[in-house]
């Protein structure tokens, strides 16, 4: 047998649509299995894998990915994983679980860098300290200061559930699951239930680990342009230690159930919440296997047909039938081995829970009946295939992306390469439905009518459940506390103190010095810059990107939102939808989303509101993107034409769902993304920009979108009136901006076609009317129905006399993952918790996520300038925060994203020269930097403004104690 170091080749393939040589390995002495991708992709990943199915809903392998990667064998830290978001530059780094998978991801475009990553992961996933303190630490532990005090829970993953409880959509997304999966794994929740993560002991927690991680238990994944056999040799220096061994970490087949299921669920909303408009209602399929790729291409396409744009047949029908706000669902899903497809309505109104499911049924009915309309058909499979050439995964490496695709046959013994290349399965999905006008009505009567393994699961609102799961965990308290001697109490106190100690202990200096990390001359001295040229554009102007796109168009038209009166702002997000989802003058909303999906790889808006600081006056623009192959940029230009200059707003009807939608998904965001929404509003009353986020996209939005959907209903001619106004006033061609992304051979075949585009714009003196934004400063606090809160603090540094100076993006990155991440997550066991500086306005803000604390919180923010001008960083620690924070300015960019960021730093005047000056001070950053900035954070600390997210009674609970302190909004 040819073997190199340890593993032996069992097959390679070439898979021309990723331009990637796959090779798959087996480690001979342990089975691990090891997929290697080699390409020229400078964005390197390495990724393990383990099968870790759940037996309960305790959160066991949750807790687990967690407490492995809290110190190693080779790396005894506190927190490895924490040193490394603290000084590498990394483009992705983190741990997930999943139902039936943990999995532990990292990527870099520095090479040793990588290697460092890799190294330290490998440690942390074979050999974990994993002690009791790792358990009571990230999963749960009883916390008592004085034996007359009262007992809790305390614990990180413990609070993150809470949190994920605390959300609607989330908790209907696990009862969901639970419910197409009664007999196998996928019936627990991996996450942990937060009833149930305390009955989790340490002896499960030693067992789990020994079972599941182990090599013959793992996949192993690399991909990128680093070397095959140095990816071999640190694998096999890692895996020889170990011998093969039985893993069974299977997921049986779900067994069909004879006949649909249904079930009830509540859900907690506010004591005093209108329940009207509160339920949810789902359909859940089971669907087969997940292992055959023209099956899977089949009802991608399908579930894109249906649900994917918002004239797809079936949204459009259940949205037309007015019983609730938005979707639910999605269509289909493959994180599991079986596939599922979900699809149901929110915001319905309880009295008509019933006739959602004969709605849907009734639509679904129909369509196998009558078929779905070709040029859907069509739109979906051009906007499938042109996301699979385009590859475009954003900020996430692209080689992540794979991996999970792998990861879905992979991981249950099928072909990793199964759903890499997609030519074939498109070609054979394009040949069948030629030969048979009605595959897809049968694919629907098959795959959902016919099929008996369907549940329907229906959450109502109940404004006493959160008070009932208080009290059932202050009598599981109290139980335990029964059952408690003296001298057991007199311990759970001493293991307490033991953890808070060992948690406030530093890592011994040896320890931290064998951590792998760069030096700062492996730092790039220079910036990156982006290619860009400035040229007039008829009245307007044109900023070229000379970038490889590989033959695709990216182009952003902007408008300046000065041109709208103040009242008009909210307006802004919606109006953009209505470009997109109202129809125009030549064909109805349907033809044109169609039309939209057929042409291009899709037409969007945004805005982009910044402060530049050399400029008095705040940028604020309205964004028109689009992208399409060079072979369809006068599709994409046309259309683009027609929706600016003949969009239909007077439809009411379809307005109001739109308003509806925004109005439901803003609600759905407050408690998964609490820490966003405080975030905004205690902005909000510094600057301008920051106002006008708010206005058009925070808490003051939610509210402007609720009063805006009574309106539509009793004065729906002021509306369309405020609509057209909007649309007169931002299309000028006077002031526009052009933002264009694509090679030079390309862009002279596009730049006549567009400077045509733009001349038949239309054109108008620019007119600025002014606004006047409230800059409330009042300390606030949001009223959510959580069980957790989202506590934050800031102020306008530069209102504070700070100079702004590069070395500060070096101490918010040591404050964010040393100071707060030792006093707020692992001691107070919040999930997160963070400190940034916005350079452009000179705003500091500290936040916490999913924070079991609130005054405790802001004790820890008031105590950091105090921290700074203590501290006393080592060279390696200081060395280490410096490349964090190089890392953080040098993300990795798809060339899409830099033409974005090009433009974005040319309108808030960020030169090439001025971006140097930054790194130089980020390089040269000193201990003198930390201790000056603390004077300034005092300031914080005395004149700072105080926002905080939480439950009705936790936030009056503080006003009784600070004597209402906090002025309540009642949010949701």
């Amino acid at each position: 047998m040819n073997t190199i170091h340890g593993f032996e080749l069992c097959r390679e393939e070439t898979i021309v649509e990723l331009q990637t040589v796959a090779q798959i390995y087996r480690h001979v002495q342990t089975g691990a299995e090891f997929l290697s991708m080699s390409n020229d992709d400078e964005n390197k990943v390495f990724g393990i894998a383990f099968r870790t199915p759940p037996a309960d809903s305790t959160g066991i392998a949750h807790i687990m990915e967690h407490a492995v990667l809290a110190g190693s064998e080779k790396y005894p830290l506190k927190e490895p994983f924490v040193q490394l978001i603290k000084g590498s530059l990394k483009t992705f780094l983190n741990a997930m679980t999943y139902p039936d998978k943990t999995v532990y991801p990292v990527a870099s475009t520095n090479l040793q860098d990588f290697y460092n990553l890799v190294d330290v992961y490998l440690d942390a996933v074979f050999h974990p300290l994993i002690t009791p303190n790792h358990l009571a630490q990230e999963g749960w532990h009883y916390e008592l200061e004085t034996l007359d005090a009262s007992l809790t829970f305390k614990g990180v993953v413990y609070n993150e559930m809470k949190g994920a409880y605390s959300s609607p959509d989330n908790v209907l997304y696990r009862y969901a699951s639970r419910s197409l999966f009664p007999d196998n794994a996928y019936g627990f929740d991996s996450g942990g239930d937060p009833a149930e993560i305390p009955n989790l002991t340490y002896e499960q927690f030693k067992t789990f680990h020994a079972t599941y991680y182990h090599p013959s238990n793992a996949r192993i994944f690399f991909y990128g342009d680093d070397d095959l056999v140095e990816r071999l040799r640190l694998l096999d220096e890692r895996l020889r230690r170990f011998e093969r061994i039985h893993v069974n970490g299977a997921v049986e087949l779900q067994p069909a159930f004879v006949a649909p299921k249904r079930f009830v669920y509540p859900y907690n909303v506010a004591a005093d919440a209108d329940i009207k408009m509160k339920s949810m209602v789902q359909l859940n399929w089971l669907l087969p296997e997940n292992s055959d790729p023209d099956l899977l291409m089949d009802l991608t396409i399908l579930s894109f047909s249906l649900l994917g744009m918002a004239a797809a047949p079936l949204r459009k029908k259940l949205m037309d039938a007015g019983l609730g706000e938005d979707l639910t669902g999605g269509g289909v899903s493959t994180g599991r081995r079986q596939m599922t497809f979900a699809v149901g309505l929110k915001g319905v109104d309880p009295a008509a829970v019933d006739q959602v499911e004969p709605l849907i049924l009734g639509a679904l009915t129909e369509l196998a009946q009558n078929g779905i309309d070709p040029e859907m058909i069509e739109a979906a499979i051009n906007t499938i295939e042109f996301d699979l050439r385009e590859n475009n995964t954003g900020s996430y490496p692209r080689g992540l992306s794979l991996f999970f695709r792998t990861l879905s046959t992979w991981l249950y013994d099928h072909d990793p390469l199964l759903f890499l290349a997609y030519t074939a399965p498109l070609a054979a999905l394009k040949t069948r439905i030629q030969q048979d006008d009605a595959y897809w009505q049968k694919l629907i009567q098959r795959y959902l009518l016919d099929n008996t393994h369907r549940t329907t699961v229906t959450l109502e609102p109940d404004t006493q459940y959160n008070q009932r799961l208080e009290a059932a965990e202050k009598a599981k308290l109290a139980n335990a506390r029964t059952q408690m001697t003296e001298g057991d109490l007199q311990q759970v106190i001493e293991k307490a103190r033991t953890l808070k100690h060992l948690q406030e202990q530093q890592d011994d200096p040896a320890a931290l010095a064998a951590l792998p990390m760069l030096t700062l001359n492996d730092l790039e001295k220079t910036i990156k810059t982006i290619p860009l040229e400035v040229n007039a554009l008829g009245s307007g102007q044109l900023l070229y990107h000379d970038l490889f796109t590989n033959g695709i168009l990216y182009l952003n038209l902007g408008f300046d939102l000065h041109a709208l009166r103040q009242d008009l702002l909210p307006y802004v997000h919606l109006f953009g939808r209505a470009l997109t989802e109202m129809g125009t003058e030549q064909e109805d909303f349907v033809k044109l989303q169609q039309r939209i999906g057929r042409k291009t790889g899709g037409i969007w808006h945004s805005t982009l509101v910044g402060k530049a600081r050399h400029q008095p006056q705040t940028n604020a623009w309205f964004f028109v993107s689009g992208k399409a192959t060079v072979a369809q940029s006068s599709d994409l230009l046309a259309i683009l034409r027609d929706i600016l200059r003949t969009v239909k707003l007077d439809d009411r009807e379809r307005f109001r769902q739109i308003a509806l939608k925004a109005k439901a998904r803003n609600e759905a965001g407050l408690v998964p993304s609490g820490h966003s929404v405080v975030s905004g509003r205690l902005r909000a009353g510094f600057t301008e920009a920051d106002w006008l986020d708010e206005e058009m996209g925070g808490v003051n939005y939610l509210f402007f979108l609720r009063r805006l959907v009574s309106e539509i209903e009793n004065n729906w001619p002021a509306v369309l009136a405020k609509l057209e106004e909007v649309r007169h006033a931002l299309f000028n061609r006077t002031g526009m901006i052009c933002n264009v992304t694509l090679d030079g051979e390309n862009w002279q075949q596009v730049q006549p076609q567009l400077q045509e585009f733009v001349a038949a714009l239309p054109i108008a003196t620019a007119s600025y009317p002014g606004w006047t934004p409230t800059l409330e400063r009042s300390n606030e606090g949001l009223v959510v129905a959580a069980q957790v809160n989202y506590v934050g603090k800031g102020a306008n540094l530069y209102d504070l006399g700070y100079r702004y100076h590069g070395s500060s993006s070096v101490i918010t990155n040591f404050i964010r993952t040393s100071w707060l991440w030792d006093k707020i997550r692992m001691q107070g066991g919040a999930y997160g918790a963070f400190c940034s500086f916005g350079r452009q306005s000179g705003v500091l803000t500290f936040l916490s996520y999913r924070d079991p604390n609130l005054l405790n919180t802001l004790d820890v923010y008031d105590q950091t300038a105090d921290v700074l001008r203590k501290a006393d960083l080592s060279e390696q620690e200081l060395t280490r925060n410096i490349i964090g924070a190089i890392g953080a300015m040098d993300s990795y960019q798809l060339p899409d994203a830099k033409g974005y960021t090009s433009l974005v730093r040319y309108l808030l005047d960020e030169s090439d020269a001025e971006r140097q000056q930054i790194r130089d001070e980020v390089l040269s950053t000193r201990l003198a930097d930390f201790h000056t900035f603390a004077d300034v954070l005092d300031e914080v600390k005395r004149h700072g403004n105080v926002v905080v997210m939480g439950s009705q009674s936790t936030l009056e609970a503080v006003n009784a104690e600070r004597n209402g302190w906090l002025k309540l909004t009642k949010v949701m």
